[in-house]
């Protein structure tokens, strides 16, 4: 894993994936993401242009405010950002707040192509070595069986705690979440 800290928001990379700070060229590329049905399916609703923009202007400010958070995600080959992987302290009041949560979300036309898995294990790395955190969190609609996929496929385990999202409806059929964790000992342990 390469860490690049010259004063600036680290960059993280792996062989296939640069995951750097967002660029207003992605913003275009991030909203048609974000009004893509399939890719916002677990979500409450697909975005308008201006909430994917105020979203990605959150994300980038979190990162020049800590160094680290939701890092756009290029691939080296042709620098086309295809999405975002990172960490992110969650604002609602979960039951296992405070947290970090490692997340994701990638261009539909790239799924399928271990992008996601290969991001978020070196996402995962710098978790445990850079921020030496003791603990990642992340979860999902338990109808989202690809991502919980991604989850068990770096090394994170299902809690078995299962959640209704504070921010969803009683009768919204995303409600009830798993909830799934990797420590920094079973990370070492892998």
């Amino acid at each position: 894993m390469k860490t690049l800290e010259f004063g600036s928001p680290i960059q993280l990379q792996t062989e296939r994936l640069r995951l750097r700070q967002w660029r207003l060229r992605d913003y275009t590329v991030f909203a048609q993401m974000n009004a893509d049905p399939e890719v916002m399916r677990y979500f409450p609703s697909a975005l308008t242009r201006e909430e994917s923009d105020a979203m990605a202007e959150r994300i980038q400010s979190l990162i020049i405010a800590k160094g680290w958070g939701l890092w756009a995600v290029e691939r080296i080959e042709d620098e086309r950002f295809v999405g975002f992987v990172g960490l992110h302290e969650p604002t609602h009041d979960f039951s296992f707040s405070p947290c970090v949560e490692i997340g994701w979300r990638l261009s539909r036309d790239t799924w399928g192509q271990g992008y996601a898995t290969e991001a978020a294990n070196v996402v995962v790395e710098f978790a445990f070595e850079q921020l030496k955190l003791d603990k990642l969190m992340s979860f999902t609609p338990k109808l989202n069986t690809r991502s919980m996929a991604v989850m068990e496929r770096i090394g994170m385990h299902n809690t078995h705690q299962d959640f209704d999202h504070p921010a969803l409806a009683q009768d919204d059929e995303l409600l009830h979440h798993a909830l799934y964790c990797i420590t920094r000992e079973q990370w070492q342990a892998l």
